[in-house]
């Protein structure tokens, strides 16, 4: 059924339009292009915060600060660390972090990806019919993010995530996480992509985690591949390709 409106109507929603600065092609796509390399934000002349975020989390209920505190006992004085053993960081380390290496944003209407350099560790955003069904996602650290713009500003709500407790901001695997992001310019014509963040947990959390990590766009950046184990690998292939390996098996 086709749905008329009218003239007075008509001419109202063009001139407040035109009062805008937009035409009504140019209103349905008024969303900021996050497309780009970004790194951490720098104030303009001084040092820039080379690990990103490091806010505190909240007071963690009683279950989760025994397996933190356990996860830390087993783990003090070696190098078991997720990142020891190629495993990122998940939500929210991987966005509040990523140990200071950049990230890449690709921007499509129904897609959005983050690829953050530090292992390589992707997220998708989906929004309208690219949105998966809760119960059809597998749980993991980086969990299911859904994306939806207010005006100018992307909303992104993450659930599906696992029980961490490697991590500085321990979860379980009943936390959701709501981001803002806001792209601004600063006088020196840095592009800045701002995002608040907030995690709520019923059972990990005594009350909402809340956090504001701030990006500024690298011009005509890229990200490097980020190979955990090629050291290694590359150690063992020296090893198998001297012969060593073969001597050591006729022995």
């Amino acid at each position: 059924m086709t749905r008329l409106v009218s003239l007075p109507q008509t001419l109202l929603l063009t001139a407040s339009l035109a009062l805008a600065g937009l035409s009504p092609a140019a209103a349905q796509t008024a969303r900021p292009d996050l497309t780009g390399v970004w790194t951490n934000y720098r104030v303009e002349g001084g040092p820039g915060g080379a690990r990103g975020a490091r806010a505190q989390p909240p007071p963690l209920t009683p279950e989760a600060q025994a397996k933190s505190d356990r996860y830390r006992e087993v783990t003090a004085g070696t190098n078991y660390t997720p990142g020891g053993y190629c495993v990122g960081g998940g939500m929210p380390s991987s966005m509040l972090g990523s140990g200071g290496y950049p990230m890449e944003i690709i921007q499509r209407p129904e897609q959005i990806t983050i690829i953050y350099e530090a292992h390589n560790e992707i997220r998708r955003i989906y929004f309208g019919e690219r949105v998966p069904d809760p119960a059809s996602v597998f749980p993991e650290r980086n969990g299911r993010s859904v994306g939806r713009w207010e005006g100018d500003t992307l909303i992104v709500e993450t659930d599906r995530l696992v029980e961490q407790v490697d991590t500085q901001y321990p979860h379980s695997d009943q936390a959701k996480i709501v981001e803002r992001y806001r792209l601004t310019a600063e006088s020196d014509g840095r592009k800045v992509l701002t995002a608040s963040l907030t995690m709520t947990d019923p059972k990990f959390l005594k009350e909402p985690f809340t956090v504001e990590k701030k990006w500024q766009a690298v011009p005509n950046g890229r990200v490097m591949t980020y190979e955990c184990t090629e050291p290694e690998w590359l150690e063992l292939l020296d090893h198998l390709m001297s012969g060593t390996a073969d001597d050591s098996a006729s022995e």
